[in-house]
């Protein structure tokens, strides 16, 4: 019978046999535990569930009756010009020897902008006016002459030929005195053609002459030779010129009602009406082109600012007698155009849902919906163009 040592000796294993330990196990592994934090981050950063922050705004009632609705027709961008402005130049070539503006300056009609050298045109004047002078002096002296021989010629004393020819000396210098008197006129015209005056009421948008320099009003601009003192603009001119698709042009009428926008002061509505429809068309462009004036002046409204317009149908007072659907009010900022459907996003609980409504008009207070939305709701207002039907959001200020 064998001894129970030698049968523990023989379970034991001969660990010479067995292979060395592999190290590509352990870099499998790290790679693993590599993905599986970038799975876990992308999952908490990417997850569908991520909150998107919006602004919540109330749909407050409109009650019947409460104004007239104003519903725009159309919708174009354009520009604010100035139909009155002028680069204010001299009507004669000279030297620049004052300049007495600044941009932003006020001016008024006939105030002096600058001067031009006047050294020339000066000694002209006085050479004129020495002239005129010494024509006077003879002209006075061939009147004495003449009367002296009229007097003579009535007794007999003069011939008749020495009294025309005394006649004639005359009127000859009284002609000269015309033409002299004409010269001296041309000579201060040209001295006062040396100061710049302005052509009318405005502001100083542009200087562009400085003292020593010249200036030409038939020049280029080259050589160093300025065509203009300074751009001088009527801000009562001010209006707006937009290009309207020649598709849509038979919903712009003269005296047309519009609110328009700037885009330096999106939330102030600027009430304007159509002062024209320029009558031809733009073949490159398929627009027309049409002017809208501002029903008020203001110091905020600047020549090239770009604008957004709307055109507005005639105002419909609501009836409180007749029969009509409860109308709301919402910011026009929660109002989505989707290819000509006014869409909003109405907040519940922590989601929004995509909701078609049926805009009445637009006032100064927002937009008006007529359909599709119920007083007291919230709707989104923020980066609409984020959000679809049933996205989560979280409403900043809560």
């Amino acid at each position: 019978m064998s001894n129970p040592s030698d049968l523990l000796s023989q379970l034991k294993i001969d660990r010479s046999l067995q292979p060395p330990p592999s190290r590509g196990g352990a870099k499998w592994i790290a790679i693993g535990a590599g993905v599986l934090v970038l799975a876990l981050i992308a999952f908490f950063v990417f997850r569908p569930g991520s909150a998107i922050a919006v602004q919540a705004a109330t749909a407050t009632p409109v009650a019947a009756g409460s104004g007239p609705i104003q519903s725009s027709v159309l919708d174009a961008t354009g520009y604010v010009v100035a139909r009155r402005q002028a680069t204010v130049s001299s009507k004669v070539t000279g030297k620049v020897t004052e300049v007495l503006i600044e941009e932003g300056k006020q001016v008024k009609e006939g105030d002096v902008l600058a001067r031009i050298d006047d050294t020339n045109v000066r000694a002209q004047l006085e050479l004129a006016k020495a002239q005129l002078a010494e024509i006077k002096v003879r002209l006075a002296n061939a009147e004495r002459e003449r009367t002296r021989a009229r007097g003579l010629a009535q007794q007999k004393l003069i011939s008749q030929s020495q009294l025309d020819a005394s006649e004639a000396s005359a009127d000859a210098l009284k002609a000269q005195l015309e033409s002299a008197q004409k010269a001296v006129d041309v000579q201060e015209r040209l001295e006062d053609d040396t100061v710049v005056r302005a052509p009318f009421s405005g502001v100083i948008t542009i200087k562009n002459a400085q003292q020593g320099e010249m200036i030409s009003p038939l020049s280029a601009g080259g050589a160093g030779t300025r065509t203009g003192i300074g751009t001088l603009v009527d801000m009562d001119s001010l209006e707006i010129e937009v290009d309207v698709n020649e598709n849509f042009i038979n919903r712009v009428q003269p005296n047309q009602p519009v609110s328009a926008t700037l885009n330096a002061y999106p939330d102030w509505k600027i009430p304007c009406h159509v002062i024209a429809v320029i009558p031809t068309a733009d073949r490159s462009k398929a627009t027309v082109k049409v002017r809208i004036g501002f029903n008020e002046r203001d110091p905020k409204i600047l020549p090239d600012m770009g604008a957004r317009v709307n055109f507005l149908s005639e105002p419909t007072q609501q009836s409180s007698s007749a029969p009509s659907a409860p109308s709301v009010r919402v910011p026009e900022a929660a109002v989505l155009d989707d290819n000509g459907t006014s869409i909003v996003y109405v907040i519940k609980d922590d989601k929004v849902e995509r909701r078609a409504v049926k805009v009445g008009g637009k006032d100064s207070q927002g937009v008006q919906l007529i359909a599709g939305l119920s007083a007291g709701e919230q709707v989104a207002i923020g980066d609409l163009s984020k959000l679809a039907d049933g996205a989560k959001v979280k409403v900043q200020g809560q």
